[in-house]
């Protein structure tokens, strides 16, 4: 049997896993990259590759971070300042929150973005007395961070490689500010639903009971008293940790490991609390979905979904009916597998055929952009989205929420291509 064949069945049973959560997701993802392993369709090293990148390694660091800011007390005085700014109104707080996610995602990675603003929400649930909260706010943040990646050229690593492929086929690349206009529309949507239906939406989908961080946050505050210095030691860190991200010295996962590791030699948080409070779900997911897409690309299963929905349309196809393809294509494919493979899969393809049909190779790739980070109809389709598994989520609940939200920014986008590009 073909490897892209056996990628295809082992694609189906993972999607129907997550789906039903017969097993425990962090199970689903890791069974999945071992079956890739298994049945030959990458190597082991390949299925066990996740470990070793750069985002699980991140998240590690931002979370030992995390609960360090919270076991020194100045998490809870980050909070009191964010709820001051934002207010207690869960709505309002909700789409601020939404908001600067996007904006600062903008010019900085995503992923880092989330990794910074998670624990500064919690400490502003923690002191809103129960008027905010996280569950209602973590996949908003992943959302917004995620929009926010296509706002500029220099959002999201999947833009610029999309830009490499344009200057590697030689047609006209992207300006920075290219994608703005495409981007807002779908920001304003977003923001409009958090602030109108998303609260009641997410009430009644969220129905599951929030982990409090009361009692961390008491220990917090005895520990704050004995040890001032720790809490204002603990927040140049965090300083220090948003700085390396902007700046990107050293890569992200670096910089937040010795943001981790700095926490812990300071004594700021011990390593049994690191044992105990880690996010070991988030990091099993996140490590083995990379496994996976791997297995999706290098199988060339993915290509196969690409040529197949190709070949079904046919080559007799407008320019509006190309992107329209690519667009819902490209959505698909992003919420399963990384986006950066999604890009690196899809755009010489599209730039091969837009080339053969007179089209503009350069709009191909920008709606390429728009859509790869429509990621969040699942959790493991980006960084960013599978960060938020701490919030509590099921696989379902990103179903019901960023699913419904996927739906509305696809067509949304779809229906601006007429205003942003010449169709004729």
């Amino acid at each position: 049997m073909e490897s892209s064949t056996i990628t295809l069945i082992i694609t189906g049973v993972t999607i129907v896993c997550f789906i039903t959560e017969v097993i425990p997701i962090a199970v689903t993802a890791i069974s999945s990259a071992l079956a890739m392993a298994i049945f030959g369709v990458i190597s082991f090293g390949d299925a066990f590759s996740g470990f070793s990148h750069d985002v699980p390694m991140m998240l590690t660091g931002a979370c030992i971070l995390g609960e360090a800011l919270f076991e020194t007390g100045a998490a809870e005085k980050l909070g009191e300042i964010v709820v001051r700014i934002a207010g207690k109104n869960q709505k309002i707080f909700t789409a601020v929150m939404f908001l600067l996610s996007a904006v600062m995602s903008s010019l900085l990675s995503n992923t880092a973005v989330v990794a910074a603003m998670l624990p500064i929400i919690s400490a502003a649930a923690a002191t809103s007395k129960g008027k905010l909260t996280k569950k209602n706010t973590f996949m908003a943040v992943g959302i917004g961070a995620n929009l926010g990646g296509s706002l500029t050229l220099a959002g999201s690593s999947t833009n610029m490689i999309g830009q490499g492929i344009l200057a590697e086929a030689g047609v006209e690349t992207m300006s920075f500010f290219d994608l703005t206009m495409g981007s807002i529309p779908r920001l304003i949507f977003c923001t409009l639903f958090y602030l109108t239906v998303g609260e009641a939406l997410q009430n009644k989908v969220f129905s599951f009971v929030e982990v409090s961080e009361t009692t961390v946050a008491s220990q917090s505050e005895t520990a704050s008293s004995k040890s001032n210095g720790r809490m204002w030691l603990s927040i140049i860190i965090l300083v220090g940790t948003i700085v390396g991200f902007a700046t990107e010295t050293w890569t992200f996962g670096t910089v937040a490991m010795v943001a981790g590791v700095l926490c812990i030699i300071t004594k700021c948080i011990s390593i049994k609390a690191v044992y105990q409070r880690m996010d070991w779900t988030t990091i099993w997911v996140v490590a083995g979905s990379l496994g996976f897409a791997c297995g999706l690309d290098k199988s060339g299963a993915g290509k196969l979904i690409a040529d197949t929905a190709i070949k079904l349309v046919g080559s007799n196809m407008s320019n509006y009916t190309f992107l329209i393809l690519f667009s819902i294509l490209s959505v698909l494919l992003a919420n399963f597998m990384s986006s950066t493979a999604t890009m690196a899969m899809l755009a010489p393809i599209g730039i091969f055929m837009a080339r053969g049909l007179g089209f503009d190779p350069k709009a191909l790739v920008m709606a390429l952009v728009w859509c790869i980070n429509l990621a969040f109809a699942t959790p493991v389709g980006t960084p960013p989205i599978t960060m938020t598994l701490s919030g509590g989520y099921s696989f379902k609940d990103y179903v019901k929420v960023g699913g419904i939200l996927v739906v509305c920014c696809t067509v949304i986008t779809i229906l601006s291509y007429p205003l942003l590009f010449d169709l004729k």
